[in-house]
């Protein structure tokens, strides 16, 4: 889907895995300030939207995901992830209860797979899936003022769920509502923020992204999704063996970290780059952004024991770490080997 919100003046079109919507609006390091000191609006269209209803929802979706759900409230907010039977991410959702279904909002281009998947595993069970993706736009208020940015509108979304989480707020929208709900947001004084200005947002909150941070071979502890995503006090699910073993008994073997790199390069390192200490490779780099203040920064995943004072080069760029998964993450049992009495 293209947004109709790139016929704005000045909009630039974004590039892959968010092609569809704007990178920017013209002043992207103006547009990142009212992320962090006003409000904005990100048109986050090209995310898969998918709805759940039926009696069943909140237990059956409960068994599936890493998330405790089984009686969540209605306007509750979370995020969950779908995995496979070795820990392995499918999914990674945003999820709301508005009472009567349960809304979730996932990667662009993801939501037919996720419909798909979920109305796989319905059984006898009495739930509906039903992939909105083109009927449904998400639109993303952040800032300290989204709030009053919210209220402003709030007359004219009766038929729009609200997801308010992690100091954000999403909105559901009918499709046909984008463009007079965000020219509305405007006039209130609100400002249009791309997907530059948001991403680079989420990498210094410390944020993973599905398929840009993680590879085939990611674990939740290795992202940081444990408690975010993945609850440690809920039944069987698919992948919570490999969750529970590496709770318990040991580490995972890399760990996130957030980048700051080098300011004096005039570009930023490619999705995939490795991440090298004294020449050897040690991981690799997923997002990277221009931040308003911080400068260029990335999420990387790195081998759990690099020290967590090492400079990095990546893709020939000069990177200091800052820590976001600590190296003894998982850690929680004291293991006492036995030995033969000699």
């Amino acid at each position: 889907m293209k947004s109709p919100l790139l016929t704005r003046p000045k909009a630039v079109a974004a590039d892959a895995p968010d092609t569809g919507v704007a990178a920017h609006y013209g002043e992207p390091a103006q547009e990142g300030r009212a992320l962090e000191y006003g409000s904005a609006w990100i048109d986050r269209s090209n995310r898969g939207v998918v709805r759940v209803t039926g009696p069943d929802r909140l237990s059956w979706l409960h068994s599936l995901t890493s998330q405790y759900l089984d009686g969540l409230e209605p306007g509750a907010a979370t995020e969950a992830l779908i995995m496979d039977t070795k820990g392995h991410f499918r999914f990674h959702m945003a999820v709301l209860e508005d009472g009567e279904a349960v809304w979730l909002h996932t990667e662009p281009d993801a939501g037919a797979d996720l419909a798909a998947f979920l109305d796989s595993m319905r059984f006898m069970l009495r739930v509906e899936v039903t992939d909105l993706s083109e009927d449904r736009a998400v639109l993303t208020l952040v800032g300290p003022e989204r709030e009053e940015a919210l209220a402003s509108v709030s007359g004219r979304l009766d038929d729009t769920p609200v997801r308010s989480a992690d100091g954000e707020t999403d909105l559901f929208l009918p499709t046909a509502a984008l463009a007079p709900i965000t020219e509305a947001l405007t006039g209130a004084g609100v400002r249009p923020a791309g997907i530059w200005a948001y991403e680079a947002h989420r990498i210094a909150e410390h944020r993973p992204r599905l398929g840009l941070d993680t590879d085939h071979k990611a674990i939740p502890h290795e992202m940081g999704w444990i408690g975010p995503a993945v609850h440690l006090e809920k039944g069987c699910y698919p992948g919570q063996e490999t969750v529970a073993r590496v709770h318990n008994l040991g580490r995972p073997p890399r760990r996130l970290v957030m980048l700051h790199l080098d300011g004096t390069a005039d570009r930023l390192p490619e999705h995939g780059a490795n991440v090298e200490l004294d020449g050897r490779s040690v991981g690799t780099v997923g997002s990277s952004g221009r931040h308003h203040e911080l400068g260029p920064i990335a999420l990387a995943l790195v081998k759990r024991n690099v020290p967590t004072e090492s400079q990095f080069t990546v893709d020939g760029i000069a990177a200091a770490q800052e820590t976001i998964v600590d190296p003894d993450t998982g850690a929680n049992v004291e293991i006492n080997l036995r030995r033969r009495p000699d």
